[in-house]
């Protein structure tokens, strides 16, 4: 009998515990364009091509980034499906990445519609800058893809200031081929991580 007792006043204790813990924390939830949910931040207006998206406005979310990447969305880029990859590799959701022939830094014809795209999306969103992260395949010495990343980022930073951004909204960083998004040894794994990404900070 008194096992029963005991046992009672310890479960109550800590079912009574767990619900205090749950009631002091508050959760602040918007949700994105996407549906999924995100803390509170700056509005930003997505253009009409972005998925899901029809001019609405999402949250950018301070604590939604993971650390320097500047992530738009709760989830990480780098888990999701290939076919994502593929088409915004790390990109901030409204803006597109632009991929590059072999060791070269122009863009190329067929990258245009992105970079007039990344355009009016920050003309559309003038509060935010952006930076833009130059990769690069495993080819090469570590030394050389970090130059060539750099040249990268830094052509597509040119590429948006001619399409009239300021340049003081956009900083670049190269990350040569220190943090691929694909890590097959294959070509089509190359030139899928020979690429621009473009994120809101």
């Amino acid at each position: 009998m008194k096992t029963n007792t005991i046992r009672t006043i310890i479960l109550s204790a800590l079912f009574g515990s767990l619900i205090l813990l749950g009631s002091g924390c508050e959760k602040k939830v918007v949700n994105s364009p996407d549906g999924s949910e995100m803390s509170g931040g700056k509005n930003i207006e997505y253009p009409d091509s972005y998925e899901g998206g029809s001019g609405k406005v999402g949250t950018l979310s301070d604590t939604g980034r993971n650390g320097r990447n500047g992530n738009l969305s709760v989830n990480n880029p780098d888990d999701q499906s290939d076919a994502y990859k593929r088409e915004h590799g790390r990109c901030t959701p409204g803006l597109s990445p632009i991929y590059f022939d072999f060791d070269q830094s122009t863009i190329k014809s067929d990258m245009s519609s992105r970079m007039v795209s990344n355009a009016s999306y920050m003309k559309k969103n003038s509060g935010i800058s952006i930076v833009i992260e130059g990769n690069c395949d495993s080819k090469g010495t570590n030394e050389y893809n970090l130059a060539l990343g750099e040249r990268r980022a830094i052509t597509a930073k040119q590429y948006l200031v001619n399409l009239g951004i300021q340049a003081s909204r956009i900083r670049t960083v190269s990350y040569g081929e220190e943090r691929p998004l694909f890590t097959g040894q294959d070509e089509s794994s190359y030139a899928m991580n020979r690429r621009d990404d473009f994120r809101a900070e």
